[in-house]
C-alpha cells in the first residue's frame, strides 16, 4: 500500500525536490504552499507523515502544527519540520506540539529518506 505525505512549504522548488524524491520512492504526495492549503487535504484520509517548513505565509509551520494536532485522526501523525531554521527555542516548541523530527534544509536526499524511514 502507498503511504501519503503532505507537504507544507512555501518553495515550489523545495516542493518539487521533495516531492520528485517521494514519488521516486513510492510516495503519494499532497502539496500545500502553506499551512492553511495543505490543512485542507488533512480531511480524513489517511495520511502517513507530514513535512512542513517553518517559515510560510499566511499560517507558518509550528501554527500549522497547532491546527494539525486539534484533528482527531491526525494528532498522532508524525511531523517532520524541513527548514532552514536552526533556533533551539523553535525546535522545542515544535516538539511540545508534537513534531517528531527536524532536518535543517539544505538537505540530501538520502538523509531525508533515511528520516522518512524513521518516522514512517
Amino acid at each position: 500500500m502507498t503511504k501519503t505525505v503532505v507537504i507544507a512549504d512555501d518553495s515550489a522548488s523545495v516542493r518539487q525536490i521533495v516531492s520528485m524524491v517521494l514519488k521516486t520512492n513510492g510516495f503519494t504526495v499532497l502539496e500545500g504552499e502553506n499551512g492553511e492549503q495543505a490543512l485542507k487535504h488533512l480531511d480524513g484520509k489517511k495520511v502517513n507523515l507530514i513535512i512542513s517548513d517553518v517559515n510560510m505565509p499566511v499560517m507558518d509551520g509550528l501554527t500549522f502544527v497547532k491546527e494539525v494536532r486539534k484533528i482527531e485522526a491526525y494528532q498522532f501523525t508524525p511531523i517532520l519540520m524541513l527548514t532552514t531554521e536552526t533556533d533551539e527555542n523553535l525546535k522545542a516548541q515544535a516538539k511540545e506540539q508534537g513534531v517528531r523530527a527536524w532536518l535543517v534544509k539544505p538537505f540530501q536526499p538520502p538523509l531525508l529518506l533515511k528520516c522518512i524511514a524513521k518516522l514512517t
